[in-house]
């Protein structure tokens, strides 16, 4: 069957899978593995991109990540091209390193950004590669290590997942730690790593499509707004890239379509009107522009765990108010 195309845009979660051709080892010592760390933090910083989760095994890996304005594709492919070459040369061999090209899976990511950073790093002890919590804590090659403090990773999200567990660190990592220990005894959930999992009947249409091939993780609506509105999307950014994206032009015109000022979107008001407008701003931002939690963060005085929750809200909204949805489209398509 032919491989159908990648489903990408910005601000979009991707749980990627790269492997070693035949099941050969990509990592034969502490060298590859930092050579690759600092290929994919180099990647991920200049992509503006969000790395949530990444662990290292001897024949594959595992990164989660949500895009920026850089094309996954783009990202993964100087990423395994750039460490093949290096790794080749290191070990004095030649040929493919990685079996076929990566494998991503596009997430929902408010039903599963936790669960697959969860997922991620358990993937250490399902391997063998360490034993219990404890090894778990002072595994280095997996981003679970540096959530706990033990490893610095400056490209890892790790405020942004902490966020979800406490405001305080110490709570956050002891919650988070707890919240890993719990998905020990859950066994392996081959859906996390497979996109076969979707509720309320999405994964029926998915296959009668013909379009899935198990490409997508989430419930049947989030799946058939992905196969639909995947081309939309994608046009309107590309639409925006070329003539440059006016961030201000869009406050003021969410703010006058909703009835607040520019200064109240950006301030911390929390008056219903303003909330609603700055969540809708916040996902017009992320999910339609293509801009950075990071970004964002900083004009709003928002944590990036705040800016994702103001966008799955403003999300919400933007679906219930037809007129606004129409609006919003014709204002980023002109």
């Amino acid at each position: 069957m032919p491989r159908g195309p990648r489903l990408d845009a910005p601000a979009t979660l991707h749980h990627v899978m790269v492997r070693g051709i035949e099941r050969r080892r990509i990592f034969q010592s502490d060298r590859d593995r930092e050579d690759f760390l600092d290929r994919l933090g180099r990647i991920i910083q200049e992509g503006q991109a969000s790395c949530f989760a990444w662990v290292l095994i001897p024949n594959h890996a595992h990164i989660l990540l949500r895009t920026g304005p850089t094309p996954l594709a783009g990202m993964m492919r100087r990423l395994l091209t750039g460490y093949a070459v290096s790794f080749n040369l290191r070990h004095q061999r030649s040929g493919h390193l990685f079996q076929n090209r990566y494998r991503s899976i596009v997430c929902e990511e408010n039903a599963y950004l936790l669960e697959l950073v969860r997922y991620i790093h358990l993937n250490a002890i399902r391997a063998g590669l360490v034993k219990e919590m404890e090894g778990l804590d002072r595994y280095r090659w997996s981003g679970h290590s540096v959530l706990m403090g033990r490893e610095s990773r400056p490209w890892q999200a790790r405020e942004e997942v902490l966020s979800y567990f406490g405001a305080r660190e110490a709570v956050a990592k002891r919650r988070y730690r707890q919240f890993v220990f719990e998905g020990i005894g859950l066994g392996k959930r081959g859906e996390l790593s497979t996109g076969r999992e979707s509720r309320d009947g999405g994964k029926a249409r998915e296959e009668r499509s013909g379009r899935g091939e198990s490409r997508i993780l989430g419930g049947g609506s989030f799946i058939e707004e992905v196969l639909s509105g995947a081309e939309r999307i994608v046009r309107e950014r590309v639409q925006l890239r070329r003539r440059g994206v006016d961030v201000e032009g869009l406050l003021e015109f969410i703010g006058k379509e909703m009835g607040v000022t520019r200064e109240e979107i950006l301030g911390g008001g929390r008056r219903r009107e303003i909330s609603q407008a700055r969540s809708v701003f916040c996902y017009v931002c992320l999910r339609r522009v293509g801009l950075t939690g990071r970004q964002l963060s900083e004009a709003l005085q928002m944590s990036p765990g705040g800016i994702h929750s103001a966008s799955v809200r403003g999300e919400a909204f933007v679906r219930e108010n037809g007129d606004l949805e129409k609006s919003l489209t014709s204002y980023l398509n002109n």
